[in-house]
Order: C-alpha cells, then structure tokens, then sequence
C-alpha cells in the first residue's frame, strides 16, 4: 500500500524517492493522510527532482494515487522544514505527521 511506504519514510526519517507526474523526485515526507473527498496524500517538502511546475525544491501536496515507484532511500530527511505545520488543512484525516 502506497501510504503505508510514504509513513514509513516519515517514521524511520528517511527520504523518498518517487515517480510524480512523469519526474523521478526526492521528498521528505511531513504529513499523510486523506482529503476531504478521500484521496491519499502526503504533504512533502521536495529536495530534488523535476516538477511540472519548473519548482525542484519546496512544498508540495501529492496524491499517493498518482505516485509511482515509492521507495525508501538511505539517506536521512531533514524533516522538519522550516515553515511546517502540523494539522495539514488540506487533510481531512491525517494517518501520520511530523
């Protein structure tokens, strides 16, 4: 189950590398959960890798139904990023966070 590797990541305080949107990305994970509409989620702050949006490093909310290719990296995270907040608005349930 792809929430179950993304609060894995958060908890042993590792890295993760994912497939999003057709880029190879290195996230640390900060919060996962559900929106209000039931997607999974996970809101991660991106420290290297392509993006859509041009952006390679910051804040990013990515649904877990779109993510490719999740796997745990040996290399520690950072976490927490400067400007996180715990109760993620944009999460209706949350299952694990910082």
């Amino acid at each position: 189950m792809l929430i179950q590797t993304a609060v894995d990541a958060l908890r042993s305080g590792r890295r993760l590398e994912i497939r999003y949107d057709g880029y190879i990305r290195v996230v640390e994970v900060h919060a996962c959960g559900y929106t209000p509409k039931g997607h999974a989620v996970m809101r991660v702050w991106q420290v290297r890798g392509g993006s859509v949006s041009g952006e390679r490093a910051g804040w990013k909310l990515l649904r877990l139904d779109e993510t490719r290719g999740l796997q745990i990296l040996d290399e520690p995270s950072e976490a927490p990023r400067p400007q996180y907040k715990k109760g993620d608005r944009d999460m209706a349930r949350i299952l694990a966070q910082i």
